[in-house]
């Protein structure tokens, strides 16, 4: 990836297609060593299977094929987990800290790919940001690792309970929802043995929120406190929209299941249930109740914080909490007839409004047009079901109603490419097709269309 990063000056690429192909490239090598005879347990794994996985742990999305524990070996699990690592950092970060360590200067063009890959608004302070990412990286890691294996080391072992406190561990903070509980509770199982458990869903939701709130915002609150009136707009707007979509997304979860799911659970298991089910549907893919027995409401919740996501320049997907509150904010001022878009005292520029909308549309537009598809090829499948699907892959989330491993060969390449527009965002790839023009000063004559 350095030499990639390097190679950027004579290339001819644009940054964001740099980051387009350095995931492109970060999965398909993960794709050759899943195939490795000894990835495997049993037969080696075959192209398909390989490469779903690779982009599943690639673009941190959590769907799976086959389970983790019970068909790929200690060394495929390895493969898995630094994909994970790599693709939940973004192999830019990797590469900037890289750098930074053996002490190589850093070059303008290279700060500037690493401003389009955490997708922060300035230049200035890239480097330190990449600093920071790394370390509060493998510092929230190592303590969600050690607290998991206070819970795991009794149950499977020293050995074990390190290795897979470590692996939830990551895997939780990067929003990849990868498990290795398919031997001990099932195939598929995921967490749902620890529902009730206080320090696994505690230690499981607040890696999550964490891992997806933004490398920005922990900058900021590492700068200036507990002082919210400081914060810059963009952290204003995650912690608060973050911490709503949290709680009243868990009431109503609450609300939907009390009879159904959560009827024969005891208070605290319920209080965490849902608090677990509200956090993980934003991108992270673990579940500690059965999804494919959820109430249609509250499978139609999920589609919606699935698609909504985490925040900008963390290691979470969807159309990013921001996007979703500069829409809104936009449809309020326009309704109550004020000029612009207004956020905490502060005007939203014309052109990020437009960024949202656009955004919002080839997001909807991808997972319409691959449910249409998917439907089409598989009309036996219910819709609910492959709309869970899409909208779990194009938010990188990895939850499923459990028809993931019914998909047929096409079906499984639709979501493969959803998952890789997830990750590396859908306007990031469709603009990697296409060239920056100069803007023409001319414009065309004004036409008017009656909207609404």
């Amino acid at each position: 990836m350095k030499k990639l990063l390097q190679q950027k000056k004579n290339s001819g690429l644009s940054q964001i297609q740099i980051i387009a192909l350095g995931f492109f490239l970060i999965i398909m090598a993960g794709t050759f060593l899943l195939m490795l005879p000894f990835s495997s347990k049993g037969q080696p794994a075959s192209f398909l299977t390989a490469l779903f996985t690779a982009t599943s742990a690639t673009c941190v999305t959590g769907l799976v094929v086959v389970d983790t524990f019970c068909s790929w070996t200690l060394f495929g699990q390895l493969v898995i987990l630094c994909l994970i690592q790599v693709g939940g950092l973004g192999f830019v970060t990797i590469a900037v800290f890289f750098s930074i360590y053996i002490r190589r200067t850093i070059s303008l063009r290279e700060r500037g790919l690493m401003q389009e890959s955490v997708n922060t608004l300035q230049i200035a302070g890239v480097v330190r940001l990449a600093k920071l990412i790394v370390k509060g990286t493998f510092l929230f890691e190592g303590i969600g690792a050690i607290l998991l294996a206070l819970r795991f080391v009794p149950r499977f072992g020293p050995a074990r309970g390190i290795y897979f406190g470590i692996f939830h561990s990551v895997s939780a903070f990067c929003n990849a929802g990868f498990d290795l509980m398919g031997e001990a509770t099932g195939e598929y199982s995921s967490l749902v043995s620890y529902v009730g458990d206080p320090v696994v869903n505690l230690t499981i939701m607040t890696l999550i929120v964490i891992g997806g709130i933004g490398f920005v915002v922990w900058d900021d609150v590492r700068s200036k406190g507990l002082r919210f009136h400081r914060y810059k707009l963009q952290t204003k707007v995650v912690m608060t929209v973050t911490a709503i979509l949290i709680f009243g997304s868990a009431l109503v979860f609450w609300l939907l299941e009390r009879q159904h799911l959560m009827a024969d659970m005891t208070v605290s298991e319920a209080v965490f249930a849902s608090l677990f089910s509200s956090v993980t549907a934003r991108t992270a893919g673990f579940n500690t109740i059965d999804t494919a027995a959820l109430t249609p409401g509250s499978k139609l919740l999920t589609i919606v914080l699935m698609f909504i996501g985490g925040s900008p320049g963390s290691t979470a997907g969807g159309i990013k909490t921001t996007t979703i509150v500069v829409l809104i904010m936009y449809a309020i001022s326009t309704l109550s007839n004020q000029s612009g878009c207004n956020v905490f005292d502060r005007r939203v520029p014309e052109d990020m409004v437009r960024k949202a909308g656009v955004v919002l549309i080839l997001n909807l537009g991808l997972a319409i047009t691959a449910g249409v598809f998917i439907c089409g090829l598989q009309p036996h499948v219910p819709l609910e079901s492959v709309l869970f699907e899409v909208f779990s892959a194009i938010g990188t989330v990895g939850m499923s109603t459990g028809i993931t491993r019914e998909l047929g060969t096409a079906s499984r390449y639709i979501i493969i490419f959803l998952m890789y527009c997830g990750r590396i965002g859908s306007m990031t790839f469709a603009l990697s097709f296409t060239r920056r023009k100069n803007v023409n000063p001319v414009q065309l004559p004004v036409g008017h269309l009656p909207v609404g």
